[in-house]
């Protein structure tokens, strides 16, 4: 199995497609370069977090790469409000976008409680080697 096999990556793919979209099809939205490169990052971070985190060996490297694809699920949702009160030609957009990335944070989250019932299960697992 790769990262791309994962259905966390794969929507997390879809929301960066859709918010480089977003980003793009309005001129007022894409003249404010800070917003939207900041919400653009934020976007590519849950996809590339995802993705690195799937390839660590340590489990605690894992973690940490899938919290911080967890964060920046959370900052993009952020900045979506940012959008959805400023820019009314991407209102829409940005209320849609916010349920997809609310739904890749859930993936995520449940890609960490997977990954820390794996990581109990294997310090169970070696101190009862011991015995």
């Amino acid at each position: 199995m790769t990262f791309e096999n994962l259905d966390v990556w794969k929507t997390a793919r879809q929301l960066v497609k859709e918010t480089y979209a977003m980003t793009r099809d309005d001129p007022a939205l894409a003249r404010d370069f800070g917003l939207v490169d900041q919400v653009r990052r934020a976007a590519v971070s849950i996809m590339s977090n995802t993705a690195e985190g799937f390839e660590r060996s340590h489990i605690q490297e894992k973690l940490q790469f899938y919290n911080v694809a967890r964060g920046s699920s959370a900052e993009v949702r952020s900045l979506l409000y940012v959008i959805e009160d400023n820019y009314p030609d991407s209102r829409d957009t940005a209320v849609r976008l916010r349920g997809e990335s609310n739904a890749v944070g859930q993936l995520v989250s449940g890609l960490v409680r997977s990954t820390e019932k794996r990581k109990r299960s294997g310090i169970l697992g070696l101190l009862l080697s011991f015995f």
